[in-house]
């Protein structure tokens, strides 16, 4: 038997552990991402003055999207395939037939949620999507506003740990907060929740 100088074994790194995201909107964020996302007539003299130069983004659907999407914790693409038909403004749910974990689910909504909903027209034709527009549109959109409103590194599914944890301070039991966000894995629902310090600690008193 030829005896191995050392252990192989030992020479080997193991792969960096990837970090999980903690992205929140901080102070004044959600009110610059809000305003980014609005559209307005531009500040400037000239031909353009009458209101051609826009300041914003012209999707109508993306503003109340992102609302949206803080209030209910609710994935991309889970937003962009709801249908009204699956939506129950008395009852105050929204029905999810087809979720990333392969499970339907149906998510409670907020009084802020329902009057995103309210505020919102009904597209006519065969489209009858709540939010009828492309993941590439979005994308883009988001985008632009991001980097018009000065935010970086924040990505839109930084939104669903940002309603995660806004969530969690109105329903501390695990199990309900999972029903909503649609966690079959409290570890991985735990790397969604992002608590501040400072809040947690005006709840200690």
């Amino acid at each position: 038997m030829i005896a191995l100088p050392g252990n192989p074994v030992a020479s080997v790194r193991r792969p960096a552990a990837v970090r999980a995201r903690d992205r929140r909107l901080e102070a004044g964020e959600e009110a610059r991402l809000l305003e980014a996302l609005g559209d307005r007539a531009g500040t400037v003299k000239g031909a353009k003055r009458s209101g051609g130069y826009r300041v914003g983004t012209r999707n109508p659907w993306m503003r109340p999207l992102v609302l949206f999407a803080i209030e209910t914790a609710m994935r991309q693409g889970e937003l962009l395939a709801l249908r009204w038909e699956n939506i129950d403004l008395k009852a105050q749910t929204a029905h999810l037939e087809d979720t990333k974990n392969g499970e339907s689910r149906t998510v409670p909504l907020s009084s802020r949620a329902v009057a995103v909903l309210e505020a919102l027209p009904r597209s006519s034709g065969m489209d009858e999507r709540v939010f009828p527009v492309t993941a590439q549109a979005v994308k883009l959109a988001w985008k632009r506003a991001t980097k018009r409103a000065g935010l970086e590194d924040l990505h839109f599914h930084d939104l669903r740990h940002e309603a995660t944890s806004r969530l969690a301070e109105k329903l501390p039991n695990l199990i309900e907060l999972a029903a909503v966000t649609g966690h079959k894995d409290l570890r991985m629902l735990k790397r969604y929740y992002h608590p501040r310090a400072a809040d947690l600690a005006k709840k200690l008193g």
